[in-house]
């Protein structure tokens, strides 16, 4: 549920409204972390892999879209 909140700086985004660039990254980079750790663990965490999943998706769009709004 936490990463509904993107979906709304998204729209903003695409309307033309800036929005900051850091705080997708860094969702990015920490799900995508948490992601590989469930997937890559020995025995493996397919909840973690699973719950992270949507942050790398929704956290990587709201990045391009910020990107693209400042361009």
């Amino acid at each position: 549920m936490m990463y509904v909140s993107y979906v709304s700086q998204i729209q903003l985004n695409l309307a033309g409204q800036k929005g900051s660039v850091i705080q997708p990254f860094a969702t990015v980079v920490n799900c995508a972390l948490w992601v590989a750790y469930g997937l890559l663990k020995p025995k493996r965490d397919w909840p973690v892999a699973l719950a992270n999943a949507p942050g790398v998706v929704l956290g990587a769009i709201t990045l391009v879209t910020a990107l693209h709004a400042r361009g």
